[in-house]
């Protein structure tokens, strides 16, 4: 279904908050403490997706690598950075794969060269059904690592996969591909005050100090 065809600009903004309200927030809470987690323990952060999905995965590898800091620690190598990296960059691997051995395997044949147990999956889909998605999230459960799975619609074969889950309940893949970078720019935005100990994490860095 494409909403947005059938109404206006207006109603499109109204039915994406109207699914808004309908969003358990603590499983977004949830992925932001596993993040945070993997950067406290030194763990890696895998993140995979398809089409607009693979964007998103792009996108918040992007920013939990540059923008969990602050400006002012970009040079500074003492400074400890999250390990994070999005499996749907790197072209000529995911081709090999693809056209070798078949495009159900573009992500979990990265995986086994780089994962290890402790990292975290973070696999997007909004159909849930996608067999390289289900592929890389079965072999992570099996290694010991903490998959979440990022859905749409009824979430599909993922939702019951993966061990925690961020779902969006919603039949319209452009306003569950919207909604699930909404909340990326959460977690980042809470990683960002986490490490940089600001806003509502400002008082842990005050009382360190304190101490």
């Amino acid at each position: 279904m494409m909403f947005g065809a059938h109404v206006s600009p207006r109603d499109y903004l109204t039915r994406i908050s109207e699914v808004q309200d309908q969003l358990d927030l603590s499983e977004t809470e949830a992925l932001a403490d596993a993040v945070h987690r993997a950067y406290e323990n030194g763990n890696f952060v895998f993140i995979c997706g398809n089409g607009g999905s693979g964007s998103n995965a792009s996108h918040l590898c992007e920013d939990l690598g540059k923008s969990s800091l602050t400006r002012d620690k970009f040079t500074d190598d003492s400074v400890k950075r999250l390990k994070v990296l999005s499996l749907t960059d790197n072209t000529p691997y995911i081709l090999a794969w693809g056209n070798d051995e078949g495009f159900d395997r573009i992500f979990v044949e990265q995986l086994k060269n780089l994962a290890s147990p402790g990292d975290v999956l973070i696999a997007i889909s909004g159909s849930g059904n996608s067999p390289n998605i289900l592929n890389a999230v079965e072999w992570s459960n099996r290694k010991g690592l903490e998959t979440y799975g990022i859905t749409g619609f009824t979430g599909g074969k993922l939702r019951v996969l993966a061990q925690n889950n961020v779902h969006i309940p919603c039949d319209d893949m452009g306003i569950v591909e919207c909604l699930h970078l909404q909340l990326f720019h959460w977690v980042l935005d809470d990683l960002h005050g986490r490490i940089n100990e600001v806003g509502r994490y400002a008082a842990k860095g005050e009382l360190r100090k304190a101490a």
